[in-house]
């Protein structure tokens, strides 16, 4: 017969009856069971992962699909690698070679490897470390983004810029200011260090002389548009820029009279005023200039003084003809037909 629980006689009858256990003994050795029961899952748990070396299954199986994660992650960052260094050299040949045949300024590496300011992109990730592989992957695909963006930007520029290469010809100040008659002027100062007649001691020469009587012609020597006219009892004296686009300017001093005005469009071989002695200047003379992308370069690279004086003024009247501004000389404000 199967034991149901304990015994105990019971004085009335003088019988061995079975006693029933209490609802809480019942609780308190389920309770006791379940406790038992945890700390052997513990202690297995802990010989199986400290003692014994192994990994959960479910830490094992986390693992490897961060494993996974990584190697997809690295396979980026390696595609990227490639595409930074293509991107680059795209920046290094439009630098050099398309932005600088067009005198454009180049685009400064800091400009091209920023990357997207504002509203913090990356709020999602902040939880992680700092040097955390999806973070930095994160950053550097923002910056290759901008790099890109700014990369199609500048090809833009050139590819308009572009569509004016037959202005070029036109613009680049390539004639001399002065008609070339041998006669009418003598190069007294060219570009380069020498020693200034006021201060007595070397410096550099900005530009190149023309030693000339008062009232000599003063031509533009490419096509472009009068920047700036002024006039001033110092430095310069009477004097005009013109920008010819492409990088190029050029700056015309010393002048007596100025027949143009800024913002006006001019031609090569139009007449913008005469030469005289106005400013700075230990006689008459024209001073005349080339910048190339805001830099002082020899006007001597950009002029034929050898040019037959019969085609430098076929070249003149030919821009008078076609020139819609309209001079009042000498002497007095411009007026012209926009």
């Amino acid at each position: 017969m199967k034991d149901k629980g304990k015994y105990k006689l019971n004085p009335e009858t003088l019988l061995f009856e079975t006693e029933e256990p209490s609802v809480g003994a019942r609780v308190l050795s389920v309770a006791a069971f379940l406790a038992g029961s945890l700390l052997l899952t513990g202690v297995y748990l802990w010989l199986f992962t400290s003692v014994l070396g192994f990994e959960l299954p479910r830490t094992a199986v986390l693992k490897k699909r961060n494993a996974a994660w990584v190697s997809r992650i690295e396979q980026m960052n390696r595609q990227m690698d490639d595409y930074d260094a293509t991107l680059d050299g795209l920046a290094l040949r439009d630098n050099e070679v398309y932005r600088n045949i067009f005198g454009m300024n180049e685009i400064p590496a800091g400009v091209r490897e920023e990357g997207f300011g504002g509203v913090n992109r990356y709020a999602h990730l902040d939880a992680l470390p700092g040097s955390s592989l999806l973070q930095k992957t994160a950053r550097r695909l923002d910056v290759l983004t901008k790099k890109t963006y700014v990369q199609s930007k500048s090809f833009d520029e050139v590819t308009a810029m572009s569509r004016r290469a037959g202005e070029m010809a036109s613009c680049i100040p390539a004639i001399c200011p002065f008609l070339t008659d041998p006669t009418r002027f003598r190069t007294s100062s060219p570009f380069g260090y020498r020693s200034d007649p006021f201060l007595g001691y070397s410096k550099m020469h900005t530009g190149f002389d023309f030693a000339c009587p008062p009232g000599n012609p003063v031509y533009a020597t490419g096509d472009g548009v009068v920047s700036r006219v002024s006039f001033e009892l110092f430095g310069y004296g009477n004097s005009v820029i013109i920008d010819h686009g492409f990088g190029y300017k050029t700056r015309y001093a010393h002048m007596r009279s100025i027949y143009v005005t800024e913002g006006m469009k001019v031609s090569r071989g139009e007449c913008i005023g005469e030469s005289g002695k106005s400013g700075r200047a230990t006689g008459p003379h024209l001073h005349y200039e080339v910048m190339y992308r805001d830099n002082f370069v020899n006007p001597a690279n950009y002029m034929d003084l050898q040019m037959p004086v019969d085609e430098y003024q076929a070249m003149v009247e030919r821009a008078a003809a076609n020139s819609s501004n309209v001079i009042i000389r000498p002497h007095t404000r411009v007026r012209y037909k926009k």
